[in-house]
């Protein structure tokens, strides 16, 4: 699977809070939690993000609590991807399991800039800067975790293992 989007860069220890406010807890619908996904790390966020974009950040990107809201979020705000050098470990497996691929990669982040184009191969690791033609390896996921990923999360990748039993 390719992606490719314009980048939006964060700096490190972007928590969840920052990703999703607690304020706005009181539900669990992607597009209503798209509106506000980032406003306290960039308020503008919510309005400039499109489709396929992608998020780059520093390290522990997602650190803090625990609540899923954080990368459905990200999901909902339509974004494609998030590259960081790493991630709070809870965030990681939350993206995973709602289908939100994330990669953690050192050489993108002080070689990138906001609004960069990446194409970015999940099956390789694969990440090429269209603005410099810089090539990044990132470490790509097993074939379990991108099938996850592929069928947008792990509730939809037990129904399909289930219906093909």
């Amino acid at each position: 699977m390719k992606l490719s989007g314009k980048v939006h860069k964060f700096g490190a220890d972007i928590d969840t809070d920052a990703i999703i406010p607690a304020r706005y807890l009181n539900t669990f619908d992607p597009d209503e939690l798209a509106q506000h996904c980032m406003e306290d790390a960039d308020p503008l966020f919510p309005s400039r993000v499109e489709a396929g974009d992608i998020i780059v950040a520093d390290k522990n990107f997602g650190c803090g609590s625990s609540r899923e809201h954080a990368p459905i979020a990200i999901k909902g705000a339509g974004v494609s991807c998030v590259i960081a050098r790493s991630f709070a470990r809870i965030f990681y497996r939350n993206s995973i399991n709602i289908g939100l691929p994330i990669l953690e990669c050192d050489a993108v982040i002080d070689a990138v800039q906001e609004g960069d184009e990446l194409e970015v191969d999940l099956e390789t690791g694969v990440i090429i800067n269209k603005r410099s033609n810089e090539q990044f390896q990132a470490i790509p996921f097993p074939e379990f975790m991108q099938a996850i990923i592929t069928r947008g999360g792990l509730i939809n990748y037990v129904k399909a293992k289930d219906s093909n039993a």
